[in-house]
């Protein structure tokens, strides 16, 4: 289905020739209230991940930058930044137990997670000071500077007069500023924006180190990506400094306990829902944190978070297939929300939710009997083996032997996810 933002979006490009004009001039400068004529500029241009661009971008390799209040230029420039997840140590905290108006089991939306790491003095770990103060966040004014940005043929100068950035938190300490962008799920890439223009904000404005970074909590990890620009005038001189991991303390998942969860299941009918074909587990994870927050159709999942819309599909029914959530709504326009259990599962704090989510897994025959021959041979299991245990067991709608085979990778991944869940 196409989205609202795609059919405004095209009509738009036939409307202006942005197409054309981009391919002969470099870029297309366009104004809130051209794009007012489809829709609202502020649902029209919020892309925080590539995903998010509507698909006449996408394949035309094109991007859009805000350059005052009111006007913004869309070109084939690099506005996106990768991010890679490595494995990296991962700092235990805690919070003072009399602070009351934090619950680490409902740790669902940015600001908590920022409030959190703070009070635990996250904050101070990464700033290697002592006194720390949170002193900035919300929507500003960008002030004016000018600045040049990668393109597919070279390098592209704009200039940015006071347009609008939002800064999710800045903590000063006698030495540094951090700025914050926070997202509450894991992402592929970010948009470099929302760094470089506060950024170049504050760098003018203060006398101390400016930091830029990206945090994301996800899979109740909380992950800092500390970058820093080489030269501030260049959008793309970001460079990563460091990656730090962070989760509040409590008792270690063992083998012992996967063990346990894997004797006491009981194997449950195959629900009418397709096989899951969602490989990154933590992205299914991701989902059931933003239900935790309230129903969200599938246009709201594809346009705000880091899902394509074939994952929006995939993810979602990964979680009616474990039983945690579920679908109403019309065929057209799905809305997904967590089940009872769902909520119940996610409410849990980390160790028990992992746990809760692995018993929902392990009680479906595939998974159940692949993890099983996995102990036994105290080996890896091949596709090859793991296809022939699902030949053998009743799977809804899934009979190709190609189907499978795809499946049968989704099954490897979901238990490679449960085994690095033992410390």
């Amino acid at each position: 289905m196409t989205s609202k933002n795609e059919k405004a979006w095209r009509q738009l490009f036939g409307k202006y020739n942005i197409l054309k004009t981009v391919n002969q001039d470099g870029y297309f400068e366009i104004s809130a209230n051209q794009i007012k004529e489809y829709r609202e500029p502020r649902l029209m241009t919020k892309f925080d991940q590539r995903s998010n661009l509507p698909d006449i971008f996408l394949s035309n390799n094109l991007s859009i930058l805000p350059i005052t209040r009111g006007s913004y230029i869309i070109a084939k420039f690099n506005a996106y930044e990768d991010v890679n997840y490595a494995d990296v140590e991962t700092n235990t905290f805690s919070i003072p137990g009399y602070i009351e108006t934090l619950d680490p089991q409902h740790i669902y939306s940015e600001a908590n997670a920022l409030n959190t790491v703070f009070v635990g003095q996250v904050i101070h770990h990464i700033l290697e000071e002592e006194e720390v103060y949170q002193t900035i966040s919300g929507r500003m004014g960008t002030g004016v500077f000018g600045f040049n940005i990668d393109t597919d043929t070279g390098s592209l100068n704009l200039s940015v007069h006071n347009s609008q950035c939002e800064i999710d938190a800045g903590f000063e300490s006698p030495n540094k500023l951090l700025l914050l962008e926070a997202k509450n799920f894991r992402v592929d890439n970010f948009l470099i924006r929302q760094m470089y223009y506060p950024y170049r904000l504050w760098a003018e404005k203060v006398n101390k180190e400016v930091i830029p970074a990206f945090f994301t909590y996800s899979n109740d990890i909380f992950s800092f990506f500390i970058y820093r620009f080489n030269d501030k005038e260049r959008y793309n001189s970001l460079e990563l400094v460091s990656q730090k991991n962070y989760i509040l303390e409590e008792e270690p998942i063992t083998i012992e306990d996967i063990c346990h969860i894997l004797q006491k299941s009981t194997i449950v009918q195959e629900p009418d829902i397709p096989f899951p074909q969602a490989n990154n587990f933590l992205r299914t994870i991701d989902l059931l944190s933003l239900l935790m927050e309230g129903e969200l159709t599938k246009d709201e999942i594809t346009t705000n978070y880091d899902f394509e819309p074939r994952q929006s599909n995939y993810y979602a029914d990964a979680a009616r297939y474990l039983g945690l959530a579920k679908k109403t709504g019309t065929r057209s326009n799905p809305i997904y929300e967590l089940t009872p259990l769902g909520r119940q599962i996610m409410s849990k704090r980390h160790r028990e939710k992992m746990l809760g989510i692995v018993e929902t897994i392990l009680q479906h025959e595939v998974f159940n009997k692949v993890l099983k021959k996995y102990i036994q041979s105290f080996s890896p299991v091949t596709i090859e083996e793991i296809v022939e245990i699902m030949k053998t067991s009743y799977i809804f709608n899934v009979n190709k032997n190609s189907t499978i085979f795809r499946r049968a990778s989704t099954v490897k991944k979901w238990i490679e996810w449960i085994l690095e869940l033992i410390e």
